[in-house]
């Protein structure tokens, strides 16, 4: 069953360097596909699995790596939607169809067999040294190659960028769906995105796709404020006391705020920062057992609080949109990448995302 070798970037220890290993790769299972990596971004996701604060990586060695695209290599029996030679995305999560969730339109919320061991790093596929190797989310895409069950592919176009189609995988689909799929922010509305890193920057496009009329941006690192308007944000502000400083750009506060900075406290400033009847979503993950204080006077006025897995993305639904407003113009990719660099450079691409100085990092293979 073994028999591909593959370089792939693996984490051997908690905040140590990835190392770049040769591994072997199974062929793929009934229902499953091998894709042959051609991009993938570096996510605040995988640091968090670097540091050993992920929920979903237990015990190293790991292979990190999930916002990805690449080519078909070969794919399992049983396989029909897909086949060698297309092009895909893979998505985060491959919905059954058939739970309770999915019969309801939740695919985020799968609760199918194979989705929480999938969460946990997949069915063995991978080995390093004769021993199994779990993979980041069931992908682990800092390789070569990554076998996936099928409903994780996402065919696209063989015209379009793979660089920038593995960025719809996760930084792009969390930031617009929190917009489009979780908030339905309506044209006309105002909104408050809080931290402008890679998903920030997702949730300004996706409120200027939405229409609204005023986007008020809100970090505390000014170069990434001039980012965000560079995608779309009609106000920018070095954050101190939110809903002061919004109240002077929109009286009463906003109708709809986006805290991506998984941080409690700016939380509850974004919260605060909204109008009566306004929602406040949060995009950033925080850590586990971080408790938040609100005001709860603030409720009593209808303000809803909400939280969002991926963008609570139906990834065959809401991928192929995200790369059809891209090829039209309307999603702008290419600036969301700061650079491009090789697999041997993967540590490189960490330090730049850990001190905040790109937007997104791209491995190219």
């Amino acid at each position: 069953m073994w028999h591909m070798l593959m370089r792939a970037a693996v984490l051997t220890a908690f905040h140590a360097p990835l190392e770049i290993r040769e591994v072997e790769i199974a062929d793929p299972a009934t229902g499953e596909v091998r894709v042959q990596i051609k991009a993938s971004g570096v996510c605040g996701s995988d640091l968090k699995a670097i540091d050993g604060k992920s929920p979903v990586v237990s015990t190293p060695p790991f292979i990190l790596g999930h916002e990805s695209a690449g080519v078909v290599e070969s794919v399992g029996t049983g396989v029909t939607s897909v086949k060698p030679g297309d092009h895909v995305i893979i998505a985060m999560n491959g919905p059954c169809g058939r739970c309770r969730s999915c019969g309801a339109g939740r695919f985020h919320l799968c609760t199918g067999p194979s989705r929480l061991p999938t969460i946990m790093g997949g069915a063995p596929r991978v080995t390093l040294d004769g021993a199994e190797t779990r993979r980041f989310i069931g992908i682990g895409s800092f390789a070569e190659y990554a076998v996936v069950p099928e409903p994780m592919c996402v065919r696209i176009g063989k015209s379009a960028p793979f660089d920038a189609m593995c960025l719809l995988a996760c930084g792009v689909v969390t930031g617009v769906g929190a917009v489009l799929n979780v908030a339905q922010v309506p044209p006309g509305a105002t909104v408050l995105v809080v931290g402008c890193g890679g998903v920030g920057l997702n949730v300004i496009q996706g409120a200027v796709l939405a229409g609204a009329t005023t986007i008020v941006a809100a970090d505390v690192a000014e170069r990434k404020l001039k980012l965000a308007e560079q995608f779309g944000a009609t106000h920018a502000v070095l954050a101190s006391d939110l809903p002061q400083q919004v109240n002077e750009l929109v009286r009463g506060g906003v109708d709809y705020a986006f805290d991506a900075t998984g941080v409690p406290g700016v939380l509850a400033q974004a919260f605060a920062a909204t109008q009566p009847g306004g929602t406040t979503v949060m995009v950033g993950s925080p850590p586990k057992g971080h408790p938040m204080e609100l005001d709860t006077g603030l409720l009593f006025a209808s303000r809803r609080l909400m939280g969002t897995q991926g963008g609570d993305a139906a990834p065959h639904r809401d991928l192929p949109m995200l790369a059809a407003q891209y090829a039209r113009g309307h999603l702008d990719l290419n600036a969301l990448i700061t650079e491009r660099l090789p697999l041997d450079q993967v540590n490189d691409a960490v330090a730049h995302v850990r001190q905040g100085t790109v937007a997104r990092t791209v491995i190219t293979f």
